[in-house]
């Protein structure tokens, strides 16, 4: 039985496209998380709410719809596991329920990472942390993984998962141009800091 790439973007896609965030921090009676900081649902502006237990929360769904959407669909046949990663990234970017005004998709990025290549994945998190740690710049962190993590697939893992991470992480740049302009800037706002 054939299966497709359509249904398998669509379907990773709507899971991706389940906003954490906001569904998270208005459960707990914080309000709309979009009204407070950059105005993103991800976990760093999560984390602005003061709460590092809705931020590492959010962090750990962001991620785990990812690695759900690959490993889901790579049952039916493993190159599915890539067309629906990459959908819920884009449904973390581009979620149809907020005006297709999400996240950066950092989180989300990291758990389609998990489900294709755990190894790298590994690389992406001691790569984000000790950037993180040295700067406490979430967005130094992401973007410095971002282009480490392409390098890394093309040596120890398929093509096809390099050439997908390498356009995720052209997009994870895109959606990252103001954080530079605020880095280059000196403006940009630091880990755990309110704004």
């Amino acid at each position: 039985m054939a299966y497709s790439p359509v249904l398998a973007l669509v379907f990773g896609y709507l899971l991706g496209s389940i906003p954490f965030g906001l569904l998270i921090t208005r459960a707990a009676g914080l309000g709309d998380v979009r009204n407070i900081g950059s105005g993103n649902i991800g976990a760093t502006n999560v984390l602005r709410t003061g709460n590092k237990g809705l931020a590492a929360a959010t962090l750990l769904l962001d991620a785990l719809k990812g690695t759900a959407a690959v490993l889901i669909a790579g049952r039916f046949a493993p190159e599915l596991g890539l067309w629906a990663g990459f959908g819920a990234f884009l449904g973390h970017l581009f979620p149809v329920w907020l005006g297709f005004k999400g996240g950066k998709g950092v989180a989300t990025y990291l758990g389609v990472l998990i489900g294709l290549a755990w190894q790298v994945a590994v690389i992406f998190a001691v790569v984000w942390l000790a950037v993180a740690f040295l700067f406490r710049y979430s967005s130094r962190a992401a973007l410095t993984a971002a282009v480490v993590v392409p390098v890394a697939l093309y040596f120890l893992s398929t093509p096809q998962i390099a050439g997908l991470f390498a356009a995720m992480s052209l997009i994870v740049i895109l959606k990252h141009r103001a954080n530079i302009a605020r880095l280059l800037a000196g403006t940009e706002g630091k880990i755990g800091a309110k704004e």
